[in-house]
């Protein structure tokens, strides 16, 4: 198949860690344009643009994998989309449910392809562990994902604005790997977010989820106060009492206690593999439902205010 010309928009921290050195790696794209309003650029582009309408304007452009804010990636998207490039989210997808809804008949309209990126489903200890509870019945599920968010998102000020998802942020990842591995849907029961007196985002949360059969412990904790050792685990243990737990963000499974999978992660190189097969398939993959379970939580959330925070 043809080689994908393709541009970066928004080139913040997840663009330089994971977007750039994966699309150099891999000889199915090649970058030809960055855009970025702070004027920061790659030797890999050919072209550099302050204005993402500029690089839209390419018409070897093919594809761009949209690296922005979650607030402004609605209309970033509809203008790349009515440009006639297909499209690459980074997560979360949009701001709201309704922005992805229309992401999606947009792109249907105009023929091109929307895809949806859950990095932390693209893990071979995720697909296992799926493989591995399918049929059960579920008794208990616990989710611990605590990191310290100086570390991960230093100086990042819009996560902690509304819209910019908070502790969300990475725990819409570990929903993302639950929406994959459970043999049948679960729905927020119950959501408690504590933000900071000086923040509009949540900087913790405590989740009780419910499925349609049976009452099981289904939880999921949140933090982004947690410093040294980081914290991103699943724990799943069935009615027939089958253990399975996720660790290291999806990318190890025990089942048992016994170590199954023990991969260093390689999402984003199996983003961009599946994003080549949609691009030539000319089909788009929209997932809502670690976006909705987040909605859920925001939803019917108990505000809960704690301690000023500074970065």
């Amino acid at each position: 198949m043809a080689l994908h010309q393709i541009g970066i928009i928004g080139l913040g921290k997840i663009a330089q860690d994971q977007h750039l050195p994966v699309i150099k790696a891999n000889p199915d794209f090649q970058l030809l344009a960055v855009s970025s309003q702070r004027g920061l650029t790659h030797e890999d582009a050919r072209y550099t643009f302050l204005d993402y309408r500029d690089l839209l304007k390419l018409p070897d452009i093919e594809a761009v994998s949209i690296c922005t804010p979650p607030q402004v990636r609605h209309q970033i998207a509809r203008d790349a989309l009515v440009a006639g490039k297909s499209v690459l989210l980074e997560k979360p997808p949009a701001a709201t449910l309704s922005e992805l809804e229309d992401l999606k008949e947009l792109a249907a309209k105009v023929g091109k392809v929307v895809f949806t990126t859950w990095h932390a489903q693209y893990n071979k200890a995720v697909d296992e562990a799926k493989k591995a509870l399918a049929g059960w019945t579920i008794k208990r599920l616990l989710v611990t994902w605590k990191e310290d968010v100086r570390h991960w998102h230093p100086g990042q000020q819009w996560i902690w604005e509304a819209g910019g998802f908070g502790v969300f942020d990475p725990g819409i990842n570990a929903l993302s790997i639950v929406t994959r591995i459970m043999p049948e849907p679960v729905f927020i029961k119950s959501s408690s977010l504590e933000f900071p007196a000086n923040r509009d985002a949540p900087i913790a949360a405590n989740l009780a989820f419910s499925m349609s059969h049976g009452q099981g412990d289904l939880q999921a904790v949140f933090d982004w106060r947690q410093t040294g050792p980081q914290t991103w685990d699943i724990e799943v243990e069935t009615e027939a009492g089958l253990t399975l737990k996720l660790t290291h963000g999806g990318s190890c499974l025990e089942i048992g206690g016994r170590e199954v999978v023990k991969e260093d992660p390689a999402e984003y190189q199996a983003i961009y593999r599946r994003f080549d097969e949609l691009l030539n398939a000319r089909q788009s993959e929209v997932d809502t439902a670690p976006f909705r379970l987040v909605a859920d939580a925001f939803m019917i959330g108990k505000r809960v205010q704690v301690d000023a925070f500074e970065d």
